[in-house]
């Protein structure tokens, strides 16, 4: 028998794929990684960085509370940019969403994103 709570809400995009939104196991609930679509058209938002950050933490946000928590129950946070130059705009969307004290994160550089998006953010919850 499984410990395997699988969440799921339709205020976040719905899975592209072989996935969950998320997996609660006890208290630790795995945010899959979140791309900035609109839940309601599965469409990407239009806009830069800041837009696109922006639907990425609300879609994050809506996911982190079906589960039964918010994002500042965040422990780590997992950061995938196409451009570590635009960090510091995503820093400061990031500061909209998350309260002190901040959760661990890691930032990094990739080639690529699915849909061609900027940036797919991923969080760990400790409720």
């Amino acid at each position: 028998m499984s410990n395997k709570e699988i969440i799921s809400t339709n205020n976040a995009p719905q899975a592209i794929g072989t996935y969950s939104q998320a997996v609660k196991v006890g208290s630790t609930v795995y945010l899959s990684g979140q791309i900035p679509l609109i839940p309601e058209t599965m469409e990407m938002i239009e806009g830069g960085i800041k837009e696109q950050a922006t639907q990425v933490f609300k879609n994050l946000s809506a996911v982190a509370e079906a589960a039964g928590g918010s994002l500042n129950d965040a422990a780590k946070v997992n950061i995938s940019l196409i451009d570590l130059g635009v960090f510091a705009q995503v820093n400061e969307v990031m500061a909209q969403f998350f309260a002190e004290p901040y959760p661990a994160r890691a930032c990094v550089q990739v080639a690529a994103l699915p849909r061609g998006a900027m940036i797919e953010v991923e969080v760990i919850l400790a409720l």
